[in-house]
């Protein structure tokens, strides 16, 4: 049920459930408009921002940053002309949790150099630790899995 106040062809609500109404909106009622000796159509809105449920989502911040200094690695591998680019980043972004912040293609060749039926996928990940500066042995042993990871679907280190 939207206000009386609203157009009763020309407004509605938004709600969770019949009993939970968030938002109403629509066009004003003709008698309201006159009301407010308003001759022209008028829109309006209203949010129960009360009426809204606190989010159930992970509480994890949307951005974090940190002090620390974050690291970039170029890796090109070279993997099957049909497969897909984002399955060769679901691999490498599998190959490590904690450390991992970013993993970006910047380059896909086929041509001179690279075999028929193949093609090459150049990407960037990027190490970063929120409390301390990664050490050289961090950034190998991240180097090697997201290598492992990657030779795991059949892409080859170029």
């Amino acid at each position: 049920n939207v206000s009386a106040w609203y157009h009763p062809g020309r407004s509605g609500a938004i709600g969770l459930g019949p009993k939970n109404i968030l938002a109403y909106f629509g066009e004003l009622h003709p008698s309201t408009l006159k009301a407010l000796d308003i001759d022209f159509p008028v829109m309006a809105f209203e949010v129960m921002l009360d009426a809204i449920p606190p989010s159930r989502a992970n509480k994890r911040k949307a951005l974090s940053s940190s002090d620390f200094q974050p690291v970039s690695r170029d890796f090109a591998f070279v993997v099957n002309a049909d497969m897909a680019a984002a399955d060769l980043l679901r691999a490498v972004y599998g190959a490590e949790k904690t450390l991992l912040r970013d993993v970006t293609i910047f380059d896909v060749y086929t041509g001179k150099g690279i075999e028929p039926g193949q093609k090459s996928i150049a990407l960037t990940i990027t190490l970063q630790a929120p409390d301390r500066t990664l050490t050289e042995a961090e950034i190998e042993a991240v180097s090697q899995a997201v290598v492992t990871s990657a030779r795991k679907i059949g892409a080859v280190l170029r």
